[in-house]
């Protein structure tokens, strides 16, 4: 006999979104529900209509079945469709997951409503009970509920069937930069309630303490029992039922025999507001009454006071402007997929907290409801979007009759759910699916149901930021240059908030001019803010051997960003697929194991609450870039950098600031005369422990320069230097003389902006070297070359002289007009094995470059080299520091205690912990907590110093230390591999690090910028032609 829910092949019918499933509500049922995940038997399919037979297997829900051992594999495409059937049809072939389990009813359910939820099924659920039909639902990221009361029996066994068919018509709207997956993602559970419920509550709390609770009341039987009513508690104060609602409804003939209406109002004296600062909560209890007032019924909420509003051009929350510091999330982990527990989420939003932000969109669907509650509590204005994207048949959908249906549902059901969170301040309508009068249909439902938030939507948008008549409240463009959106604010026709729902694209080494963006941003009325795109790079956790996903199993094989030996991250076309986009799923903040990229330390100190303002003669002026509190939470810690390797530090009394205001505090330190360049750091910390982090937790290291550099002149000396007969340096350290170098391994940026290609044309890659000439004056040696590539010659001059305890090297390129915008211009050497420690004076400790340098403090730094690299995804440029004014590399011990490492070096791969060697839960690993002292801390493995005084300027050392002094801050990189080692490389499994050093001095490095996808480094981070200088002093110290 045919099955009647796929005799109506629910995936080529866009018109049909669900069948048998209960209205979307903002009751959580979750308190007392009886879970169900766990191990279900499972088949796959290979159509929803094939048989069930043979033997079955298991899986494990909630969780994807492309990640548990089946041959369906993970697919990422960024816009084009993993199939090629147009709009709405699916493939013939189409995978389909059967999940079959017994579930035993509890007998103390008798008589009471009885329901289902399936937390989110991708892309089309069927459920049936006892083999009998049940319900259909599409949206794989919204729960769906069915009322099993007629279906099964209290104190008796069901067994409940779900079926997860892949591809549909749903999957053309459901197309977002992500892997393809099929599954059921999110937890099932089973619940029970009285007959006569809370059908819905919806809560509205204002800023002046304002409370209206309205209640949706149903009985399961049909007709509602007289003399039911609601009533509230609100942080142990009683609410009643507001009487005059009900007479009004009566009056108004608005009294219904089925559906019941009822309202509770109330004012909160003194109210404690929430925002994203400072997220106060009110615990409210809603119960319904039966006509003797026992409770058939309970909805538990925490509330948050607040206001959102637009006024002309300015998003207010509680009447205050409030900059928009936000990153766009995708749920994911590397083991599991979509699927991410509360204590991921929560890891997320901690680590997010820590580093400056106070905005997520939740991209580009709706999030479990647990990550709204940690929202909530911890402090975070949302964008909720819905689980909307046609990007590769944008057009053709947004118009669309046949999808009309889907879209309404899909925004709906987002705001019925999530309606009551104080963090969502903003419904987006989802993206990159064109405009249509579908959006109109769906920004109308929103429009009359929740008039409280504004709407969003960059497809209305992007035609005209100005417009007045579209379904988006806010412009909010994506990748938008900074200059268009500086000439827009100041045009005079400005008519909404620009807010970019996506900007700089954080794919690789990027993130480029971050800080020059939020610079013009803070300066100019009209401009708001951001989304990051995005938080993850999205690689999963992949075997060598075989190719297949590790699944849970993999727990424990990861650390510090990198995969253990014999396994790696996986991208696009890692798993065999044809159709794919490479490494694009890897652009976020954070690797796949949540360890922070350098990129955020950027931001931390872009965002950061306190700020150094200037310099004055009455003192440091001090600023509070708040909007709603003071800075009583943080404490502070004053640190004196001098070029000569002294570190003072004394405790900062912070001011007593409201937001926005500054003032001047007396200069902490009697800077001494002598000492060379002074740096002044205010490093600021929690007072107290906070649900996000710590006590003593790192907030930001605001800096200000007190004093610039001493003059510095090497004294030649009377001795030669060793050079060979091709004019190159001779030095018992190096194994590989210093000579030119304008390549770079291609960054993410590069490749997909296209400089990488133009270099290569230019042969950058390649350049030869023919020596012109090789003079002597004395000891000094002048050496003329040529490198030329294939469309040009740069002339390169050396000039070697000794000096006391080593030699100057000065430098000169002269570059053709043709390399106009090169890679990088500066010199290049290899080290000795054995100098495996790198300490430096200048920017740092983390990875930084001339467009992204805010988050790197100038001081003294120490870190092991191989800790030095950054192991994005696809190898790459990495590993630079910015502002180095001069380094030195040693043994170890060669200076005292080495600093202590987190983990081993990415590039030799980490060892693992030990708790996790016999494996364990798939739990990522906890956010990388900032120094509270004056160590500091190497990107990635942080390996963490004393701050010991350099190790130049006349300081024994003992033989063997190489130690290099710059004429002026410059661009330097350490690392194991030569750039020729990374370009080649795809993945980091197949680099193969050398035993000495890399060592890259650069007068010119270009910036990275965003390009990627986005705008490329502003022109003052480019290279132009011409002749560049610089020098640099080598001693063996």
């Amino acid at each position: 006999m045919t099955d009647p829910l796929l005799a109506l092949r629910p995936w080529q019918a866009p018109e049909l979104t669900s069948w048998g499933r209960l209205p979307m509500n903002a009751v959580d049922r979750r308190s007392g529900a009886l879970p169900l995940d766990g191990d279900w038997r499972f088949k796959l399919l290979p159509t929803p209509d094939a048989p069930v037979g043979g033997a079955w297997s298991s899986a494990y829900v909630p969780g994807a079945w492309t990640l548990q051992g089946t041959d369906d594999l993970p697919q990422y495409t960024n816009v084009r469709m993993p199939f090629p059937d147009f709009p709405p049809g699916s493939p013939d072939a189409n995978p389909t997951g059967v999940y079959e389990r017994e579930v035993d009813v509890p007998a103390e359910w008798a008589g009471r409503r009885i329901v289902l939820q399936v937390g989110a099924a991708e892309s089309v659920l069927l459920v049936h009970v006892d083999g009998r039909p049940v319900g259909i639902s599409k949206d794989s990221h919204l729960a769906a509920e069915f009322d099993l009361s007629g279906v099964v029996r209290p104190g008796e066994r069901a067994t409940v069937r779900l079926t997860v068919v892949k591809w549909s018509d749903a999957s053309h709207i459901e197309d977002q930069d992500q892997w393809w997956h099929g599954g059921v993602t999110r937890s099932v559970l089973l619940y029970a309630t009285d007959p006569l419920h809370l059908a819905d509550v919806t809560v509205r709390a204002r800023q002046d303490g304002g409370l209206r609770i309205d209640c949706r009341v149903r009985d399961a039987r049909g007709a509602l029992p007289d003399g039911w009513y609601v009533s509230g508690e609100l942080e142990g104060h009683l609410l009643t039922q507001d009487t005059e609602f009900d007479r009004l409804n009566t009056e108004d003939d608005r009294v219904s025999d089925f559906l019941g209406e009822a309202r509770i109002r109330a004012t909160v004296p003194d109210v404690r507001t929430w925002n994203a600062e400072t997220p106060e909560l009110y615990d409210l209890t809603v119960r319904l009454h039966r006509a003797d007032g026992t409770v058939a019924d309970t909805s538990r909420h925490r509330v948050g006071f607040r206001d959102v509003e637009i006024v002309g051009r300015d998003l207010l929350v509680n009447g205050e402007r409030v900059f928009i510091r936000g990153v766009n999330r995708h749920d994911f982990h590397p083991l599991t997929g979509r699927t991410v527990s509360y204590d991921d989420m929560r890891a997320d939003l901690v680590l997010l907290k820590r580093f400056g932000f106070n905005a997520i969109r939740t991209s580009h669907y709706p999030n479990d409801p647990a990550l709204y509650d940690l929202a909530d509590e911890l402090g975070f204005y949302v964008v909720d979007e819905a689980d909307i994207e046609s990007h590769d048949h944008a057009h053709e959908i947004a118009d669309d009759p046949r999808y009309l249906n889907a879209f309404v549902d899909r925004v709906s059901r987002m705001v019925l759910r999530d309606k009551n969170h104080p963090s969502i301040i903003i419904w987006s309508l989802g993206n990159e699916s064109d405009y249509g009068a579908n959006h109109d249909a769906a920004a109308g439902w929103v429009r009359r149901h929740d008039p409280t938030r504004p709407i969003q939507y960059e497809g209305a948008a992007k035609l005209d930021w100005a417009a007045t008549d579209d379904a988006s409240d806010i412009a909010c463009p994506m990748y938008a240059p900074l200059e268009d959106c500086v000439a827009h604010a100041l045009s005079g026709r400005q008519t909404r908030p620009l807010i970019q729902c996506e900007y700089s694209h954080a794919m690789g080494n990027s993130n480029g001019t971050l800080a020059d963006h939020w610079a013009a941003i803070e300066s100019t009325p009209g401009l708001q803010g951001g989304f990051i795109w995005e938080f993850w790079d999205h690689g999963i956790l992949q075997r060598v051997s075989d190719g297949r996903p590790t699944g849970r199993a993999g727990a424990g094989l990861y650390a510090g960003g990198v995969a253990a030996p014999g396994h790696r991250w996986a991208y696009g076309g890692d798993f065999g697929e044809t159709i794919h986009d490479s490494a694009f799923i890897a652009d976020g903040v954070v690797f796949p194991d949540r360890t922070p990229k350098p990129a955020l330390y950027e931001h931390r100190e872009i965002a950061a609450p306190v700020r150094i303002e200037c310099f004055k003669h009455e003192g440091i002026v001090l600023g509070n870039h708040q909007h709603f509190r003071g800075l009583d939470w943080l404490t502070g810690q004053w640190e004196l950098s001098l070029a000569d390797g002294r570190t003072l530090t004394t405790p900062a009394d912070l001011p007593d600031l409201r937001p926005g205001e500054t003032a001047a505090v007396p200069l902490p330190f009697e800077v001494p005369r002598d000492g060379g360049e002074a740096w002044l750091t205010l490093r600021v910390t929690l007072a107290e422990d906070q649900p996000w982090a710590p006590r003593g937790t790192e907030v930001c290291v605001p800096q200000v320069r007190l004093r610039g550099p001493d003059p510095t002149e090497d004294t030649a000396v009377d001795r030669l230097v060793e050079v060979d007969g091709e004019g190159l340096l001779v030095h018992p350290l190096l194994t590989a003389a210093p000579t030119l170098s304008l390549w770079r391994a291609p960054t993410d940026n590069d490749e997909l902006g296209g400089m990488a290609l133009r270099w290569r044309t230019w042969g950058l890659d390649s350049l030869v070297r023919k020596v012109v000439s090789v003079r002597r004056d004395g000891g000094r040696v002048t050496v003329d070359t040529e490198y030329a590539g294939t469309v040009g010659v740069v002339r390169h001059r050396q000039v070697f002289t000794p000096v006391e305890g080593g030699v100057r090297v000065d430098e000169e390129a002269e570059l053709p007009e043709e390399f106009d915008d090169v890679a990088r211009v500066g010199s290049v050497f290899e080290t000795t094995p054995g100098l495996d420690l790198l300490e430096w004076f200048g920017q740092g400790p983390w990875e930084s470059y001339p467009d992204r340098s805010a988050g790197a403090p100038v001081g003294h730094h120490s870190v092991r080299v191989d800790d030095l690299f950054t192991p994005y995804l696809r190898p790459q440029e990495s590993g630079g520091r910015h502002g180095v004014r001069r380094f030195t590399l040693s043994a170890p011990d060669a200076t005292g205690p080495v600093p202590r490492q987190a983990t081993s070096a990415p590039s030799r791969r980490p060892a693992l912990p030990q708790a996790l060697r016999a494996g364990g839960a798939p739990t990522l690993a906890a956010p990388a907590e900032s120094p509270s002292t004056s160590s500091t801390r190497a990107f990635g493995r942080h390996a963490e110093s004393t701050h010991r005084t350099p190790l130049l300027d006349g300081q024994a050392l003992p033989a063997g230390a190489l130690a290099v002094v710059l004429d002026e801050p410059r661009q330097v990189s350490v690392t194991r591999h030569r750039a020729e080692d990374l370009a080649a490389a795809t993945h980091h499994d197949e680099l193969v690090p050398r035993s000495g050093c890399v060592v890259h001095i650069d007068a010119a490095h270009r910036g990275l910028g965003t390009t990627s996808c986005g705008p490329d480094t502003f022109p003052e981070y480019r290279i132009p032609p011409g002749v560049h200088r610089w020098s640099w002093t080598l001693r063996v110290l």
